[in-house]
């Protein structure tokens, strides 16, 4: 790693922010914690960090709120929610709002890095080839779910779209409901014919 990429971690539980610094920075990545939602918001606009870990519930602005704003100013960074067990249909609304993916608590060092890893090579590579053809529905489509597609439409399960894109096998199931609806495809099977009969 040439320069240091930053991490910002916003969460208010102390423990939580204490030990994924440590374990990003025995990484080699520079890290900015935070225990509320404004605090990172102000630092963010002015030096934009390279990927951010946010939690749920938090006081005042919830993960869900920022998110939000975020997406909404075009923020570029990966941003990864970390959501507790009961979260996961909020999990999945942050996915459908922008979010990378999701952290489940309990969580593993390892897999956490890994997934952010994954995140900012996909961030800094080149894109792979897009789905060709312009099949009803596409201008709808964000370009995380026309990464999607492509793995889709190559015929590869959830999982194996899930590890190409460094991203959990449901969230790729996310995407995939998204991207039917949009198009209107009534399954898998009628989503790749329409998709491959404009290619």
């Amino acid at each position: 790693m040439d320069e240091a990429q930053t991490i910002d971690i916003v969460d208010d539980d102390e423990a939580v922010r204490d030990a994924l610094a440590m374990v990003f920075e025995v990484e080699g990545f520079r890290v900015r914690t935070f225990a509320d939602g404004a605090a990172f918001m102000g630092t963010a606009k002015v030096t934009p960090p390279s990927v951010v870990l946010l939690d749920v519930h938090m006081p005042g602005k919830s993960g869900l709120d920022i998110l939000h704003d975020l997406t909404s100013s075009n923020f570029s960074a990966p941003i990864f929610i970390i959501s507790g067990q009961g979260d996961i249909p909020m999990a999945v609304q942050a996915i459908k709002d922008g979010a990378f993916d999701f952290i489940e608590k309990p969580f593993e060092a390892e897999t956490v890095v890994d997934s952010v890893r994954n995140a900012l090579a996909l961030a800094s590579g080149p894109r792979a080839p897009s789905v060709s053809g312009d099949f009803p529905g596409r201008e709808t489509l964000t370009p995380r779910e026309i990464d999607v597609l492509d793995q889709i439409a190559s015929g590869l399960s959830n999982k194996e779209a899930a590890r190409c894109l460094g991203i959990s096998p449901r969230t790729v199931e996310v995407h995939r409901a998204r991207i039917m609806e949009k198009i209107g495809a009534r399954n898998a099977a009628d989503l790749v014919r329409i998709v491959l009969s404009h290619s």
